[in-house]
Parts: structure tokens; sequence; C-alpha cells
């Protein structure tokens, strides 16, 4: 770790609510924190909503070239993980949370499913629909996004809620727009992982303020139970991190 601090100003973890979390590593002059309770680690103080928008605007907008690059090993890898979500719910509406420049919201078309994506990056949507105009897109928050209503049938979120500062509306936004019986398929870093390496710092995953909470298993699967979800299958991974394919009770 970059630098080990005295365990003294505690806060209230934003998982699970337990007050008293010691601050325990500093980052680039940033405080993170580690839960006592269900061991999450996390940014004090969290971004603004509108923080990280800015950010992924920013970064999207410098580097849009080589971001959407490979894009046919993208779709590759996109249509492999459809094609795996598609053994627990094999038709209907599909909805990609996170949705970056539209490559599982067009595996999902190609595999029969009417298919939207969210997306806070202007930028990236823009690149989603010139690219994939037969898909319908969102740009904003998926709280923003669960207040019109629609349900659908099968969800993905990969590698987005260790960025959002708000995991409580978060989740809760996601099982508003997932109808019952539904199915989400999660992932993101796992710091408690046997392969996180001691220092941190030499973690690719761990770059606060980008990434401001990391997860658990145990602390992601009762975040999840707490807004309606019922863990299906928990996937191996072999690099650090969490992949669970969750029902919506």
């Amino acid at each position: 770790m970059e630098e080990l601090l005295p365990k003294t100003k505690t806060v209230s973890c934003p998982v699970c609510g337990l007050t008293g979390a010691p601050q325990f590593h500093l980052y680039k002059g940033m405080k993170m924190h580690k839960c006592k309770g269900c061991k999450t680690v996390f940014l004090n103080p969290l971004p603004s909503t509108e923080d990280i928008k800015d950010f992924y605007h920013n970064s999207y907008e410098n580097a849009s070239t080589g971001y959407f690059s490979k894009v046919e090993k993208k779709m590759k890898r996109s249509r492999g993980r459809v094609k795996y979500m598609s053994r627990f719910i094999p038709s209907g509406t599909f909805l990609d949370i996170g949705s970056n420049g539209g490559f599982m919201v067009e595996a999902a078309r190609e595999k029969g499913f009417l298919a939207t994506g969210v997306e806070i990056d202007s930028v990236s949507v823009d690149y989603a629909q010139e690219h994939y105009p037969k898909n319908s897109y969102f740009t904003g928050t998926i709280e923003e996004f669960s207040n019109s209503g629609r349900q659908f049938d099968l969800a993905y979120c990969s590698e987005v809620i260790e960025h959002v500062p708000d995991v409580i509306s978060f989740v809760e936004a996601i099982s508003k727009v997932l109808r019952k019986g539904g199915v989400l398929y999660i992932t993101t870093p796992d710091i408690s992982h046997f392969r996180v390496p001691r220092d941190l710092t030499k973690w690719d995953a761990y770059g606060p303020p980008s990434h401001c909470i990391f997860f658990t298993p145990n602390s992601l699967k009762g975040l999840l139970e707490r807004f309606g979800f019922r863990i299906l299958r928990r996937r191996v991974a072999f690099k650090p991190g969490i992949k669970l394919i969750c029902e919506r009770l």
C-alpha cells in the first residue's frame, strides 16, 4: 500500500450503513476507508454524480479514437456474453447499464432481443447511435432512466458499479427496471480476491476517484438481496473480479 494511516477518523459505509469505517489508505491525497462489517473499501468523500459524468465525458472525448478501436474483438466478446446470458432468459427485452459504445446492445439485438443501452457519456452514445442505429439508447444515469417506467427481461451491468457514488439508489433503480423473474448479470472488481496485490497501487483496477468503491462478494450479494435479488450463480473469476447472475424476485 502507498501509505497505512492511523485508524482514527471514521465514517459510515455506503453499502451496509455500519458506522465507524476506519481510514486505512491514502492514495494521491485521497482517503480510502474500509468497512469493519462488510469489508467494502470506498473513497471518502465520495464524488458527486456530476463529477462522474464530467470525468467520463472528458475521458472518452479525449480518447475516443483509441477506445473504440478493436471493434471486432469487442463484438466477439459481447456475443459470447449474450450467448451465456440467454441460457437464463432466451428472448425478450435486454438492457445494458453502462452501455458504452453499444457493443453488448448490438450483440443482444443480433441474438433476437429488443435491446436498449443506458450510458452517462454522450460521446459513447453518439458512437453507438452512429454504428448500431437499430437499437435505442438513453443518455443519463440508470436512476434517471428508471423513471420511464420501462421494465426488461434481461439486464447487464459490467464494471460500472465501482464508479457509482450512490450504490443504494443505483441498485434500487436496477431493481425497478427489471421485471419480476428477470435476470441481471453484474460484474465488478473484487477487493478481497487472493490475486489483489498487497500494494494496491499495483492493481490495475485500483484507480480512485474513477473507481470509488470496491466490493467483496459478500458485500455485493448483501446489497443486491436488499433490493429483491437472489443470486443464481457466481462465476469463477481468475482475475480479481466478482461475476454474479441474479434473479429479480
